[in-house]
C-alpha cells in the first residue's frame, strides 16, 4: 500500500480556525479525516478534535492491520465520537453542545470508503474526471438539488446533521470504489468548496502532484473568499503502485513494521484548556509530520 498525502489548514477572516485535520495508517489499511467545528456554538475546535481523537483512537484498536468490516467500523466509530461530544458538553455544564462536520476515507485491500455528516466533503477524481462527490447534508441541497448557483447562496450551510447535536447524526457511508494509479481522493472543508467550482478543483487536483495542488487550491479558495472568507483545509490523497516514482510526500506501508501504527492525529484526550489547540500549535505539528515525510523519503534507497 503506497501513498502520496499533504494535509493543510489555513485560517480565513474568523476570529479563530475550528477546523481539525489527519491521518493514521498500519502497514495495509489508512483512514483520512477532516473535521469543521461549527460557529454559533460554543468550542466548536473541540468537537472537532475529539471527533478526530475518538475514531483514530477506535482505528488503532481495530486495525489490526486491517478493519474487518469497514461500514461497521466506520457507523461505529462515528456515533462513538458523536457521544465522546455529548459528554464533553454534559461534564463541563455548557449551555448548548460543541458541534461538527465530519468526513472520512478508509484505504484497505486496494478499494476506498468514504462517510460523512454534515458538508465537508469527499471527492474522487480519476483522469480528470469527478467519480464521487459527497452530498451536503444541508436543507438547500436535500430539497432542490445542487445547482451552480446554489454555491452564492447563503443558505447552503443551513444543515440538518453534524456531530453534537441533540439528535442522532445522519451519516452517509459510500463504496468500496477500486483504486487505480494516480487516482486522486480530496477531504476539505466547506471554506473550499464554497469558494471554488467543482469543475476548478477537479481540474486542478489532477493537473499537479498533490504536494503542488493542495496548497495552491486553498491559496485559490482563500483569495476568492476575501476578507470574510471561512478557514480552508483539506487532505490531498493520490493513490500509487508499489513501484510508483518516491516523492517527498509519499507513505509506503513498507516503511512499517507488522503491528506499528502511525497518525498525525493528536492523542490523548483534551481538557478544556483550548490554547493547548491554537493555530501556532497546529502548524508546527503539520510541520514536524511534513519534516518526517521528507526524513523517510531522503532515507529510502
Amino acid at each position: 500500500m503506497k501513498f502520496s498525502v499533504f494535509q493543510i489548514s489555513r485560517k480565513g477572516g474568523r476570529d479563530k480556525n475550528e477546523d481539525r485535520m489527519g491521518y493514521c495508517y498500519t502497514d495495509r489499511s489508512a483512514i483520512f479525516l477532516l473535521a469543521d467545528g461549527m460557529g454559533g456554538h460554543p468550542e466548536g475546535e473541540m468537537a472537532a478534535q475529539l471527533a478526530l481523537q475518538t475514531i483514530s483512537a477506535m482505528f488503532q484498536e481495530e486495525a489490526r492491520p486491517v478493519l474487518s468490516d469497514v461500514r461497521a467500523f466506520v457507523s461505529a466509530a462515528v456515533m462513538a465520537a458523536h457521544r465522546r461530544i455529548l459528554r464533553y458538553a454534559a461534564d463541563k455544564a455548557l449551555a448548548d453542545n460543541p458541534r461538527t462536520t465530519l468526513v472520512l476515507a478508509v484505504v484497505q485491500g486496494g478499494v476506498a470508503y468514504w462517510a460523512h455528516c454534515g458538508d465537508s466533503r469527499f471527492y474522487f477524481v480519476r483522469e480528470g474526471q469527478l467519480l464521487a462527490r459527497t452530498l451536503d447534508h444541508s436543507y438547500l441541497v436535500q430539497r432542490q438539488g445542487e445547482r451552480p448557483s446554489d454555491q452564492a447562496l447563503p443558505s447552503r450551510n443551513i444543515l440538518f446533521t453534524c456531530l453534537g447535536s441533540p439528535s442522532k447524526p445522519v451519516v452517509d457511508v459510500a463504496g468500496p470504489l477500486s483504486l487505480k494509479f494516480g487516482d486522486r481522493m480530496m477531504l476539505c472543508s466547506d471554506g473550499l468548496w464554497g469558494n471554488l467550482q467543482d469543475e476548478d478543483i477537479v481540474s486542478q487536483l489532477q493537473a499537479k502532484p498533490v504536494h503542488a495542488a493542495a496548497p495552491e487550491l486553498v491559496d485559490q479558495a482563500l483569495l476568492k473568499g476575501g476578507a470574510h472568507s471561512d478557514n480552508v483545509t483539506l487532505v490531498a490523497v493520490e493513490w500509487e503502485a508499489p513501484d510508483a516514482l518516491d516523492s517527498q510526500t509519499s507513505v509506503s506501508s513498507a516503511q512499517v513494521d507488522d503491528g506499528v501504527f502511525a497518525s498525525t492525529v493528536q492523542t490523548g484526550w483534551v481538557d478544556a484548556a483550548v490554547e493547548d489547540l491554537d493555530d501556532a500549535t497546529i502548524e508546527r505539528s503539520i510541520a514536524e509530520i511534513n519534516e518526517a515525510i521528507r526524513r523517510a523519503a531522503a532515507r529510502k534507497p
